[in-house]
């Protein structure tokens, strides 16, 4: 395996063997330790000294199911702390076939424009892309695959990646023309256009013949892995996943109380029951879109979905839980034509809807726009790209909305926007925005499958569930395997060692795995802590302390103590 250098100012690309500390880092665990050892942790996240990693996990290009994410980092612009933001796609599949295991992109440009990286077979370089900027990212990459090739994967930024905003994201294509699979979170699209990059070409590797230390115990493990995801009363051919995609949960979050509503004032949304996977289901398939497709090569999850307008033509694919919480009810929206149309906007401008949901929910707050005012909110959204004083405003965040509009309430913690589960009443959620060293974010240590586990209601236990569900997810970004393939790694932990073992001929055992996925978490805090994080910057939001959430009229109230000692049996 190989690590790609990319001096965006000396403009000097090559390859390095991965040194023997890295050799058994990927993913998440490869971005903590480069960013530790490689950057001061103190420097302007948007400056010369910060790097961009992209980063297939340890069973990238391995042909495991539901293993083929990017994991992108740097530190972000947004929380100052170490960020990992990871997306589905061919791109982390192709790296690993291409065997790459990570493309480090170092210092800032001094050409005029944006650059683009074309990553081919046997050699990389850095090429004008005077032709795609300015564009959003479904232009640039048809742009780009109209150029280099239909089989080529895509990553690329939109305007709000080349104006530096620290809401904006980084898109991939996938299979079969996907163009909206999103490393979203944490502002890294801002630290890639304050690099010159415009976007990375990756060439469709040639070559077929791939080594593995042991093949039969990789095909066993991976076959026995797949199976278990096929057999999931949730995950399989029958499971919400597969049928309603991750919307499958809007009922079930909005009944427990912890809907974002009319920018986090209320848990339940009226018109909750039109948001729903059941619903969208319905009417994607009544208009003649796509259900139950894969967003990864060869995923048997396949919980993507296609929507698409009354006519048949596609809006955005896919339209995902956290997308529709955001944009849909925290502002009021309970059309999913109207929240469809906001993700595509978002999506072409390169924005996470996370963040931006947020930053207008507060908009929406400090009377800029009406709750439910579809219209007002797309006018906004073009003001992003417009790169108008609002849409700048905007496109930075909840955080920065809030403070330019004297807004109290505003939903974030260590910076950036909370994801779509209210902590007030899923406070196994609210402990892990409160101490995961990637801030406030569902894929960090989400509890909501746990809530038969544990009272989301209650305090009791919810520091150890966090301190669990934070290691595992560590464990899932290091190696490449989506989220919802956590179930069958829970129940029986060995089939990941030995499909790594089955790659790389590691011999690991359990308590190795165990070791690594904690050193992970061990790696960011200390990343945070020389950056000057202190744990007053973690915590949740004061009003959320203070202000009661309807239904349950509940609040924030793990204690402080509890959310200081989360990591004290790490």
């Amino acid at each position: 395996m190989k690590i790609l250098r990319v001096n965006m100012k000396t403009r000097e690309v090559q390859y390095e063997d991965v040194p023997e500390k890295y050799q058994k880092l990927a993913g998440r665990a490869l971005i903590a330790r480069l960013l530790l050892e490689e950057i001061p942790p103190t420097c302007d996240a948007l400056g010369p000294h910060n790097k961009l990693i992209f980063t297939p996990g340890l069973l990238g290009g391995a042909g495991v199911t539901a293993a083929g994410r990017l994991s992108v980092g740097a530190k972000s612009p947004l929380t100052k702390g170490v960020k990992e933001s990871n997306a589905g796609g061919t791109a982390g599949d192709t790296l690993g076939k291409l065997g790459i295991r990570a493309v480090v992109v170092e210092n800032q440009s001094e050409q005029k424009g944006f650059q683009l990286l074309h990553i081919k077979n046997d050699n990389a370089l850095l090429e004008n892309a005077s032709q795609v900027q300015g564009l959003g990212t479904y232009a640039t990459s048809n742009k780009l695959q109209e150029i280099y090739g239909p089989d080529t994967t895509i990553i690329s930024i939109g305007q709000a990646g080349e104006f530096l905003l620290t809401g904006a994201g980084i898109a991939t294509t996938g299979e079969k023309q996907q163009r909206s699979n999103y490393a979203a979170r944490g502002g890294l699209g801002a630290v890639m256009g304050s690099k010159g990059l415009k976007a990375i070409v990756i060439d469709k590797p040639t070559n077929k013949s791939y080594s593995y230390a042991d093949v039969e115990l990789l095909r066993t493990a991976s076959k026995a892995f797949a199976q278990k995801l096929i057999n999931d009363p949730k995950l399989g051919p029958q499971g919400g996943q597969h049928l309603y995609g991750t919307a499958s949960i809007v009922g079930a979050v909005n009944e427990m109380g912890s809907l974002p509503t009319r920018n986090f004032s209320e848990g339940n949304f009226s018109e909750s029951p039109n948001l729903r996977g059941e619903h969208m289901r319905e009417s994607i398939l009544a208009r003649e879109g796509k259900i139950g497709t894969r967003c990864m090569p060869g995923c048997v999850i396949a919980c993507r979905n296609t929507y698409v307008d009354k006519n048949g033509k596609e809006i955005v694919g896919t339209l995902q839980f956290e997308t529709i919480a955001l944009v849909g009810s925290n502002l009021g929206i309970g059309d999913l034509d109207d929240v469809a149309l906001l993700n595509y906007m978002c999506n072409d401008l390169g924005l996470d809807t996370i963040e931006t949901g947020a930053a207008l929910g507060v908009a929406m707050e400090a009377g800029l726009v009406k709750s439910g005012d579809t219209q007002g909110f797309v006018n906004i959204l073009k003001q992003v790209g417009e790169g108008t004083a609002l849409g700048r405003v905007i496109g930075n965040g909840a955080a920065l909305t809030g403070q330019v509009f004297g807004i109290r309430r505003v939903p974030v913690a260590l910076g950036q926007a909370i994801p779509g589960y209210d902590p007030r009443s899923l406070k196994g959620n609210g402990v892990t925005y409160a101490t995961s060293p990637q801030g406030a974010d569902h894929t960090a240590g989400n509890a909501f499958g746990a809530r038969k586990e544990v009272n989301p209601l209650g305090t009791e236990g919810q520091k150890e569930l966090s301190l669990k569900l934070q290691i595992i997810a560590a464990m899932l970004d290091s190696t490449g395997l989506c989220l919802f393939a956590r179930p069958p790694i829970l129940g029986d932990p060995q089939l990941m060692v030995d499909m790594v073992n089955g790659i790389y001929g590691w011999n690991w055992t359990l308590e190795d795995y165990d070791k690594a996925n904690r050193d992970v978490l061990r790696t960011e805090l200390e990343f945070n802590r020389q950056a000057g994080i202190t744990s007053a910057d973690y915590r949740i939001p004061e009003y959320m302390r203070e202000e009661p959430l309807a239904p349950h009229n509940v609040v924030f109230d793990v204690p402080d103590s509890d959310l200081d000692s989360v990591f004290e049996k790490l």
